[in-house]
């Protein structure tokens, strides 16, 4: 994988909000639902989460300088052959047939293996993307089996200890090298690693311990997430064989748009329309926000593009307090048709400015369009 300051495209000094703003603008490139065409997408945005979810967390971000991809592993620090690019590991390979001349097996002790990672896309609204919610998930992924507990062993029976490794799950050998007796260890042939044997596996599993069904999770969704986020849910993924622990869940997010309001930041930013005379005379309206109806004041000789803010009734900042703000942008709508009438104030007004002024018709502009065209 690439290193995730360089999938962000920051530098490794970013701060907090620089790799927030690097996140949201690659999300918006890489989302698959933005790539269609591109089998890779989906992959190249779970890099982008991922490596975003390790930086944005002060601790992962610390072992992640220090030791690379390697110390935000499942252990939370290196291994030996991460610290050694897993060279380590080839040199034992080579001098002594496999495995460490200690005695342990460099993949972790003799047991059922882990389940695998999930992952699954949901579509949230805008206001649970502001205030938070709890959703339900759902997905297909493997379970424990019922019938057999998820021991994989039919009924009436239980697994019994592989003789070949006594339960170890490694079988260990001794050679005889230039330096003396080395003792080797590797994956017991006979368990595959287990420890155990399955002599009557369960008939509905067929002794894998698990099997492949719907489930529905109620998911903590926070207030003032972004599109694009990613949900890490621990062991909610698929069941580990034979009794395994399970694998994590990632929710991806996706955030619909509001018809009225806009996201910038932790601020929410909306246009109201006035006309002229509203503009140049003063009004009041109510503006709809997420937090109910707000009455808002236009003071004469408002212009165009001015901005209105209520402090805090924007978006609660995900990893501070309190909440941005709401900005409300003075739109002023001209309008396209007059009555005879109408036409006849506006020139009173616009003599009255000693401003010069059409007569109100298309004509004149379409005659002085044409001679451009």
């Amino acid at each position: 994988m690439a290193d995730y300051y360089d999938l962000l495209g920051v530098s490794r000094q970013a701060s907090a909000d620089e790799l927030k703003r690097a996140y949201r603008k690659r999300a918006r490139e890489l989302h698959p639902d933005a790539n269609p065409d591109d089998p890779h997408a989906a992959e190249q945005f779970k890099e982008l989460s991922k490596a975003y979810a390790v930086l944005s967390d002060p601790d992962q971000r610390a072992r992640y300088d220090r030791f690379g991809e390697a110390g935000v592993g499942g252990n939370g620090g290196p291994s030996m052959d991460d610290l050694f690019g897993g060279g380590l590991g080839d040199i034992f390979d080579a001098f002594f047939g496999g495995g460490s001349p200690f005695g342990g097996n460099r993949r972790g002790a003799g047991g059922p293996p882990r389940g695998q990672d999930m992952e699954v896309d949901v579509t949230i609204t805008f206001e649970q993307s502001v205030f938070g919610d709890q959703i339900p998930v759902s997905l297909r992924l493997p379970q424990p089996c019922d019938d057999c507990g998820g021991s994989g062993a039919g009924e009436g029976t239980k697994p019994v200890v592989c003789v070949d490794c006594n339960g170890s799950g490694q079988v260990q050998r001794v050679r005889q090298s230039v330096l003396g007796q080395m003792v080797t260890s590797s994956p017991c042939s006979r368990c595959g690693g287990l420890g155990q044997v399955i002599t009557t596996p369960c008939a509905t599993c067929r002794g894998e311990g698990r099997v492949t069904a719907d489930k529905t999770y109620t998911v903590d969704v926070p207030a003032g997430v972004v599109d694009g986020a990613t949900l890490r849910l621990t062991r909610r993924g698929a069941a580990g064989p034979r009794g395994g622990a399970p694998g994590d869940l990632y929710v991806h997010l996706r955030v619909q748009p509001h018809d009225r309001y806009r996201r910038v930041e932790d601020d929410l930013v909306t246009e109201v329309g006035v006309s002229i005379a509203q503009a140049a005379l003063g009004t009041k309206f109510t503006l709809p926000t997420l937090d109910g109806d707000e009455e808002l004041v236009i003071p004469p000789g408002t212009q165009p593009g001015h901005h209105f803010v209520l402090h805090g009734r924007g978006v609660p900042r995900l990893r501070g307090r309190g909440r941005g703000d709401l900005r409300a942008i003075v739109r002023v709508d001209v309008p396209t048709k007059l009555s005879a009438e109408e036409v006849e104030l506006l020139r009173t007004f616009a003599a009255g400015r000693g401003e010069e002024v059409g007569d109100g018709s298309t004509s004149l502009f379409s005659k002085i369009k044409s001679v451009f065209t």
